[in-house]
């Protein structure tokens, strides 16, 4: 059953060539940390083209239980009022993050370093997934977290009387420990510096320099150092929300498998930590190309056009690219299904922690959809089928993963038989538009 409703099953039946234009919603990471930034600056943030996808609804929600005052005009416009770093006020009840495990480790980092205390829940999804990734380093600011078994929601944390800064290094890639450290450094004295080994989308580097923090990243023998310094007056910011890359991403694999099909996803984020799937297409041989690159509010956008491509070819996807693709991963997969060949991916387990455990999901609904699927506790290979030759016919289990269901959804476009999916109703977390927008190419999606 969904986090969010009773399931909604869906299907999607083999359609005609997909053509027009994709207006994806905004992008989400972005989103998110528009918030929660406007919140911690002083003044008031101004934002267009948020996304307004449950996840990022709940962070608003979540950015007023604080204190900050939160508001939308009715052309879409946000509004936020922001109380100051160290200024949050202590929420009267608990905080409801639904299905975003952005957006609860985010606030968690935002609130780490203050004296106050949250109790943190989610959906049956996101009460599953570990917190201990950002309740351990954020313990060294001073915070206290005491949640259930296994480090999972629903979890209180008791925020740092006397916060202290912190040196951390990211035992494993993720944006959003990273981000949740930095935002924990924002109220501590001093300077706090993370590590990584490995760089990850850098989207709130670049906004808390936006927003006025002082904020250097620099590459050393450690890794991709990136040093904060403590206590400052985050100034408010006009902010344009570039479109979804992750969002755009199921549009253009769609067109990319369905015949005749050529699309154009306008305005589309290209932050190169972001990307890694476009790239990974046109190495597949996919007909995707970027026109009108420029670049919007320090971040690179472009226009994708996407076409069908009869002959795509297995490729063996670059490690080292798992960190700027991994949401995408699923739809990937959907598209290594008509290709030719073997696609391997590896270094990937951080799949297994998402929503849902994603290589398993998609690997079992491969298979039951007759496209055979080899996987290990850090990798996996679709063993593609060609253009025309994916059997379909079967119903996936979405495991209450957005991501999970619209690539089945996507997968049935090409298919011998359709394909459907057990719930739907999560896609609204982060794509609340998804079956008109698909419709309105052309797609056949519909409801049982």
């Amino acid at each position: 059953m969904s986090g969010h409703g009773t399931p909604i099953p869906m299907t999607s039946a083999t359609c005609g060539p997909l053509s027009g234009e994709a207006h994806v919603p905004g992008d989400k990471s972005i989103s998110h940390r528009s918030l929660i930034l406007g919140a911690m600056a002083v003044g008031e943030t101004v934002v267009t083209g948020l996304l307004e996808g449950e996840d990022v609804l709940d962070t608003a929600k979540a950015m007023r239980a604080f204190g900050a005052e939160v508001t939308r005009d009715d052309d879409g416009t946000w509004h936020i009022h922001g109380v100051g770093v160290g200024g949050f006020a202590e929420p009267e009840n608990v905080i409801d993050c639904g299905n975003s495990g952005t957006g609860v480790r985010l606030i968690m980092g935002s609130m780490a370093s203050s004296p106050i205390t949250a109790t943190f829940t989610g959906d049956a999804s996101l009460n599953k997934r570990p917190m201990a990734r950002v309740t351990d380093p954020i313990a060294l600011f001073g915070a206290q977290a005491v949640g259930r078994a296994g480090g999972r929601l629903p979890m209180t944390i008791v925020g740092a009387a006397d916060p202290v800064p912190v040196r951390y290094v990211v035992p494993v890639p993720s944006a959003q420990v990273k981000s949740a450290v930095l935002l924990a450094g924002l109220n501590a004295p001093g300077q706090t510096v993370v590590i990584e080994k490995e760089a990850t989308r850098d989207h709130t580097e670049r906004m808390l320099a936006g927003f006025g923090a002082e904020i250097t990243t620099e590459q050393t023998d450690e890794g991709h150092v990136i040093t904060l310094t403590g206590r400052p007056e985050l100034k408010p910011q006009t902010i344009i929300v570039p479109r979804d890359p992750s969002s755009a991403a199921f549009p253009v694999c769609a067109a990319i498998i369905t015949p005749g099909s050529d699309v154009l996803v306008p305005n589309i984020g290209l932050n190169p930590t972001r990307a890694g799937l476009f790239y990974t297409l046109q190495d597949m041989g996919a007909d995707l190309t970027f026109e009108n690159m420029r670049e919007e509010g320090g971040e690179p956008v472009a226009d994708l056009r996407a076409k069908f491509s009869p002959a795509l070819k297995g490729i063996e996807v670059p490690p080292a690219r798992a960190a700027s693709m991994i949401d995408e991963y699923p739809v990937l997969s959907v598209v290594a299904a008509y290709a030719q060949g073997d696609t391997v991916m590896r270094g990937v387990k951080e799949l297994r922690v998402k929503e849902s455990d994603r290589i398993e999901a998609m690997a079992t609904g491969l298979r039951l959809n007759g496209v055979e699927v080899e996987d290990g506790p850090d990798w996996w290979i679709v063993k593609g089928r060609g253009h025309g030759n994916v059997p379909g016919g079967a119903t996936c289990a979405s495991h209450l993963d957005h991501r999970i269901a619209m690539s089945f959804l996507v997968m049935g476009m090409a298919s011998q038989a359709p394909v459907s999916v057990d719930d739907g109703g999560p896609i609204a977390t982060s794509f609340p538009i998804f079956e008109g927008l698909m419709a309105d190419l052309g797609a056949q999606i519909s409801r049982s």
